[in-house]
């Protein structure tokens, strides 16, 4: 049976569970089979039906696992294991070997030397039920992997089907318009999906097996294994956990047409750091986060982090390198001399231009082919000397799309070859079969320009290789050992490794005219340019290789993490709802009992209190106190041991008015540039003097976004100019915003203003106005009139409440209060603050309030003595 936790998982992600059943026949196996495991490897000291158990608690958000290691270690988790295996040819099991060309076993070379790496991922081959356990074994004991046995029929419907024709071609920006399209796989099937959650699920019951929750890190790797971070994360709230996404990630227009986006999103969040190649490719994420879950993100010193529920995920962009030392040996082996001399014979006299890619639908491959075509019509000179070798992997995947493709490229090298080709010189050569490492550095070493037209690419590492060949082409002792290193490329604008190719000649591939223009800049420049690129071009290679890639995402990781054992944690939500909400060991709930008491025995206090958020709603239409509030408000001043304010952000007409029935009730307003201590007594202002000739200046600043920006709006107050975006499109208000941040901080220059951002809004203030110093100015009056309070309360839940309760923090060193003063800093709302106390809402705030006002002793004046009037109604 599936386990609890699962289920509860797919509340929200699925409603078929039948089709997620391992059986199903034909062969796929029956559920038994889908779920049998590989003996549990014993890593911590307990017993085995103990660890069966703690899985299928559905309420497990955290590991009780002790760990019994003090070695670091990391659990690498990938779709393919770094392994080649295939059947011995007596068919008598299995023969196992690395392989050498991942990038899972290349990317060991940046991690510490003293770190264990564990794998966990599935194999490229279909094992038997009966072997299952002697393979996992065999993997375990010699190579540290873990094998995740997936049915054959759920292999097909997670990898073939979600993965390959769902996320892989929408991360290309490729959309399943037509239903009956055979290589787009027709339209979204929600049954695909749930395969996908399940094999995620499978692969994450691997991980579990073999962790020590507080000793590991895990590393995910690309698209097929998204939703793993919430089934970890699940399990385990302070696992250190990082991803990696391989393929470019579309725009928030093409995510955003995937039914699971937000499921996708928030698991991918349940991490710790997030890497991707690009800056466009991480803007992007960023975008969908903002757009679809309304999470924006920050930069500081030099990187940049996502604030959810209190935990900082961390953006790492970082393009991946290539195995240097691994090429470098290739350039050396027997027989590459040989093939180089030869090649160099076939294209004596000629210039070769070079493409390597793999055959499908983005490589541009085609397109190539046209603009070399454009480069002979408009260059004659090149005819005869310029030939384009085009290798064509073979194809992994197959279907209508790609056919025509194939059909296209055959039939446009036919035209180029048959239009300007002769007896000995063919324009075009097409390679179409697997070629060996050392053939193709053959051709990278002859070549002078390798042209790469993708037109989508997550990253394509084939720059890179061709760099480090011409640099081994010329370190060598054949006879062009003393000719200077030099090399040219000619690269799409629309690949990974696009950016970090300075030197390079970026072309949009679907322009064939300027693509065929580049190629011929390429093979013209003087020797002396190609030398300066080249060399700019290895220095950047040499430095920044497979091992720089991982160490550097380590160290980002391992930041990252730093106070992940400090940090108070506990999940909350169902399904991929599901998130760690994270807070500082002293954050906790407030206690009514205890502030009752508190309150109770003290001789001084000072009641602080936000309104909006705090006294009423945020998303309340009425804005006004209802009569409950009013009577606790009354009810608190009514205790002559009391001072009790309301600080808000709001004009002080509006909460005059609104508080009229509380006579003794202080008011802060327009976040204390406004105070009134009593309704008796007249408006005191920040400055007497206060000149306002700059909201002169604001305002037609303020206007001018107003106008372009559709649903924002200015908010004129007395003291302070506020433009409000909620209501406008997220992206552009957001970049609004921040245009009109810079643009009044430029122009209010040598204003005595303030320009600070919020959630939503930008607002214009005078210096040195703020609710932290509000709180300071009341306590030290109530200090200086020689009753320092001896109880401090400030509830709020804005940020700007955040200056309130780290002023009220520092009082005591100032001695603005008593010296046994007992301080309760509380913010609406489980979420990251300078406050050490929270509580979960408004009607909590009201119903703490309300045990305060039962609590409180009613004033009574000496005319209330002498003449004695019915007691207050509290």
């Amino acid at each position: 049976m599936m386990s609890r936790s699962y289920t509860n998982l797919l509340d929200l992600a699925s409603g078929n569970f039948e089709a997620l059943s391992l059986g199903g026949g034909g062969g796929g196996g029956g559920g038994a089979r889908g779920l049998r495991r590989m003996s549990r490897v014993m890593t911590v000291p307990c017993a085995l039906a103990d660890l069966q158990e703690e899985e299928e608690r559905a309420s497990s958000v955290a590991s009780d696992v002790q760990s019994s290691q003090a070695q670091e270690r990391i659990i690498i988790v990938a779709n393919q294991l770094p392994v080649r295996a295939r059947r011995r040819q007596d068919g008598r099991g299995w023969s196992f070997s690395w392989d050498e060309d991942s990038l899972l076993l290349q990317l060991k070379d940046g991690l510490p030397e003293d770190m264990e790496v564990l794998y966990v991922g599935s194999l490229q081959v279909d094992v038997e039920v009966h072997e299952q356990d002697d393979v996992a074994q065999t993997l375990l004991d010699r190579f540290k992997c873990v094998p995740a046995f997936l049915p054959p029929d759920l292999y097909d419907r997670f990898y073939h089907g979600f993965c390959k024709r769902r996320l892989w071609q929408l991360f290309h920006y490729m959309l399943p318009f037509s239903a009956s399209s055979s290589s787009r796989g027709g339209r979204f099937d929600r049954s695909l999906w749930e395969a996908y959650v399940l094999a995620n699920k499978l692969f994450s019951d691997k991980v579990i097996e073999v962790i020590n929750p507080e000793d590991d890190y895990v590393w995910i790797h690309d698209y097929h294994l998204m939703a793993l971070p919430t089934f970890l994360r699940r399990r385990f709230n302070r696992l250190r956990m990082g991803f990696f996404l391989h393929v470019p990630f579309p725009s928030s227009e093409i995510y955003r047409t995937l039914p699971f986006r937000e499921e996708i999103l928030k698991a991918l969040l349940n991490c710790d750091l997030i890497g991707f190649h690009t800056f466009d490719y991480a803007r992007h994420f960023l975008s969908c986060c903002s757009r679809m879950l309304g999470i924006e993100y920050q930069s500081k010193r030099g990187y940049i982090g996502l604030d959810y529920f209190g935990r900082t995920i961390g953006i790492k962009i970082l393009p991946v390198g290539i195995h240097m030392s691994q090429l470098q040996s290739m350039l050396h082996l027997p027989d590459k001399e040989w093939r180089v001399n030869e090649l160099r014979q076939q294209f004596d006299g000629k210039t070769v231009l070079l493409g390597v890619d793999d055959m499908d639908l983005f490589k541009g491959i085609n397109l190539k082919l046209l603009a070399f075509e454009h480069l002979l019509k408009l260059h004659p000179k090149w005819q005869g000397r310029a030939v384009l070798v085009q290798i064509a992997n073979p194809a992994r995947a197959q279907g209508k799309d790609l056919k025509e493709i194939q059909d296209e490229i055959e039939e446009s090298c036919q035209r180029i070859n048959a239009t300007f080709g002769h007896e000995g010189y063919s324009p075009v050569v097409l390679i179409e079969r697997p070629m060996s490492a050392v053939e193709k550095i053959a051709y990278y070493t002859i070549a002078e320009c390798v042209i790469v037209t993708a037109v989508r690419d997550g990253m394509n590492l084939t720059p890179y290789e061709y760099i480090v060949c011409r640099q081994g082409a010329f370190d060598s002792n054949d006879s062009v050992a003393n000719d200077p290193n030099k090399s040219m490329l000619v690269v799409s604008e629309f690949i990974g490794c696009s950016p970090s190719l300075s030197g390079a000649i970026r072309v949009n591939p679907w322009n064939i005219e300027t693509t065929g223009e580049a190629m011929n800049e390429a093979i013209s420049l003087s020797d002396g340019e190609k030398q300066l690129r080249h060399e700019k071009h290895y220095r950047y290679v040499k430095t920044h290789d497979v091992a720089y890639w991982s160490r550097s995402f380590m160290q980002d990781l391992e930041r990252t993490c730093k106070d992940h054992f400090r940090r108070s944690s506990w999940g909350v939500g169902l399904g991929f709802g599901f998130r760690v909400v994270a807070m500082d060991p002293n954050f906790r709930k407030l206690d009514a009992e205890q502030i009752v008491s508190a309150y109770t025995n003290s001789k001084s206090r000072a009641i602080l209190l936000d309104y909006d958020g705090t006294l009423v709603p945020q998303t309340s239409i009425n804005k006004k106190p209802n009569p409950e509030v009013l009577r606790i408000i009354n009810a608190l001043c009514e205790d002559k041991k009391n001072v009790v304010f309301i600080v808000s952000g709001r004009g002080r007409q509006s909460l005059n008015d609104w508080f009229s029935p509380c006579e003794k009730l202080g008011i802060a307003s327009e976040h204390g540039y406004f105070i009134r201590w009593t309704q008796h007594e007249g408006w005191e202002t920040h400055s007497q003097a206060m000149d306002f000739s700059w909201m002169q200046i604001a305002e037609p600043v303020m206007k001018l976004y107003t106008e372009s920006t559709d649903g924002s709006a200015i908010e004129t107050k007395e003291s302070a100019l506020v433009w409000h975006h909620r209501d406008a499109e997220p992206g552009f208000g957001s970049a609004q915003a921040k245009e009109m941040l810079d643009h009044l901080e430029s122009v209010l220059t040598n204003e005595p203003v303030t320009v600070k951002s919020g959630k939503f809004i930008v607002e214009v203030k005078p210096q040195g106005v703020s609710k932290g110093l509000v709180a300071e100015k009341i306590l030290s009056s109530m200090a200086a009139k020689g009753r320092p309070a001896d109880f401090v309360l400030c509830i709020g839940d804005d940020r700007s409440d955040e200056d309130m309760f780290e002023g009220i923090a520092g009082v005591v060193a100032k001695d603005m209060v008593a010296s046994n003063a007992l301080m309760f800093g509380c913010t609406v709302g489980q979420k990251p603050s300078k406050a050490r106390y929270y509580l979960d809402d408004t009607n909590s705030v009201l119903h703490t309030l309300s045990a305060l006002a039962d609590a409180s002793e009613p004033f009574f004046s000496l005319e209330e003595t002498i003449e004695p009037a019915p007691s207050p109604q509290i």
